[in-house]
C-alpha cells in the first residue's frame, strides 16, 4: 500500500511541478512570421527582443487558462491529501483520505487533458491554416507529460485504496 501511495506521491509532485512550470511559460507554440522565430504561451506572446501580455480575451485562452489553474488546484490538494494518508494524520477521519487523493487527481488529469484539447483543437484550426512554419513547444508537451503523470497518481492511490480496503472487507464476511 505505501508503495503504491509513495509511487502516487512522486508522479504527482513531478505532475504539479509541469503543470506550473507549463501554465507559467511562454512556450506553447513557435511560429515563423516575417522572417522571425515568435513564441506564445497562455499569458503572454514574444517577439525578437521583447514579449507582451495578451491584451485579446479569446475565449480558448481564457478556458485553457481556467481548466490549468482548476488541474494545479486539483493536483495541489490531492498532495496535501495524499501526504495525510501517507503518514496517518488522524484528523478528519470521516472520509478515507486514500481515495479522496486518487479522485483529486483523477479530477486534476481531467483538467489538464480538457485544456489540452481545447489549445490543440484551436490552435491547429486557426494556426495551421494562417501559418506555414509553426510548431508545438516544449511548455505544451510538459502539459502533456502532466496528463500522464496525475493520470498515474491517481492509479496508484486507487490501487492503494483498493490494497486497503479489501482486507477489511473479506473480514466482515
Amino acid at each position: 500500500m505505501y508503495s503504491f501511495m509513495g509511487g502516487g506521491l512522486f508522479c504527482a509532485g513531478v505532475g504539479n511541478i509541469l503543470l506550473i512550470v507549463s501554465t507559467a511559460t511562454d512556450y506553447w507554440m513557435q511560429y515563423r512570421h516575417s522572417s522571425s522565430y515568435m513564441h506564445q504561451g497562455l499569458w503572454r506572446y514574444c517577439v525578437p527582443g521583447k514579449c507582451m501580455t495578451h491584451t485579446d480575451s479569446i475565449a480558448y485562452w481564457d478556458a485553457t487558462r481556467a481548466f490549468m489553474i482548476l488541474s494545479l488546484l486539483a493536483c495541489f490538494l490531492g498532495i496535501v491529501i495524499g501526504i495525510m494518508a501517507f503518514i496517518h494524520y488522524s484528523s478528519f477521519d470521516g472520509f478515507d483520505k486514500t481515495f479522496a487523493a486518487g479522485i483529486l487527481f483523477f479530477v486534476s488529469c481531467f483538467f489538464v487533458l480538457l485544456a489540452m484539447a481545447v489549445y490543440t483543437g484551436v490552435t491547429v484550426n486557426y494556426y495551421g491554416k494562417r501559418y506555414g512554419s509553426w510548431r508545438f513547444s516544449w511548455s505544451y508537451i510538459m502539459g502533456w507529460v502532466a496528463v500522464v503523470l496525475t493520470f498515474f497518481s491517481g492509479i496508484f492511490f486507487m490501487c492503494a485504496y483498493r490494497m486497503h480496503e479489501c482486507p477489511r472487507n473479506s473480514n466482515a464476511r
